[in-house]
């Protein structure tokens, strides 16, 4: 299989690292969304990643759908059998992904336009978002076990990708998530190779 991703991208980083955690080998192709090339478009019509593209021409889109295809795919293992348990896993990678989308309006707000035509408004609507989640985050990190599921690398994904674009802006506060990837890497040695990184 074939997966349209980007480095830095904390959606990509979470499918990435899903897939090698359950042993699926990818063949990853980087692109640049912003030139919306046509391996891209032509087969996700909403030009995002990441976008999967099977052995048999299905494409697959977006993180969520993927990582489901990859549970159903490799015996179910990627979120938890008991409902309880799922729902929880579930919840968690929502509210990861939607932070992950805030954060990506804010670097978007701020790279697109120039400094007197940003809404800071709008940025701090979308950092108010993030300060909310990373404090419910914070009181109570995800327990990290042996069997890790979506909710454990959407968080990981997140935390890389503040890492990566926020640095020194989220950090006070929150000692415990900052303790977190470091749990989770226990688990899975390859978190620093595969979290979100500059291109």
């Amino acid at each position: 299989m074939k997966l349209l991703c980007s480095p830095p991208s904390p959606f990509s980083s979470k499918v990435r690292m899903a897939a090698r955690y359950l042993g699926i080998e990818l063949t990853e192709i980087h692109v640049d969304t912003n030139a919306g090339p046509a391996v891209l478009v032509d087969n996700n019509p909403l030009g995002k990643i990441p976008t999967l593209l099977t052995e048999d021409g299905v494409s697959i889109f977006d993180s969520r759908a993927i990582m489901h295809h990859f549970h159903r795919q490799k015996g179910k293992r990627l979120y938890p059998a008991k409902d309880s348990q799922r729902i929880e896993a579930e919840v968690l990678e929502a509210l990861c992904d939607g932070t992950n989308e805030c954060l990506l309006s804010i670097v978007y707000e701020r790279r697109l336009r120039d400094q007197e035509k940003q809404h800071q408004p709008w940025i701090g609507r979308q950092w108010t978002k993030v300060s909310r989640t990373l404090a419910h985050l914070n009181a109570e990190p995800p327990k990290v076990g042996k069997k890790l599921h979506g909710g454990h690398f959407a968080l990981a994904s997140l935390l890389g990708y503040l890492q990566l674009r926020f640095e020194g802006q989220w950090e006070a506060d929150h000692a415990d998530l900052i303790d977190w990837p470091g749990k989770f890497e226990k688990h899975f040695p390859d978190y620093q190779a595969m979290k979100p990184q500059q291109a």
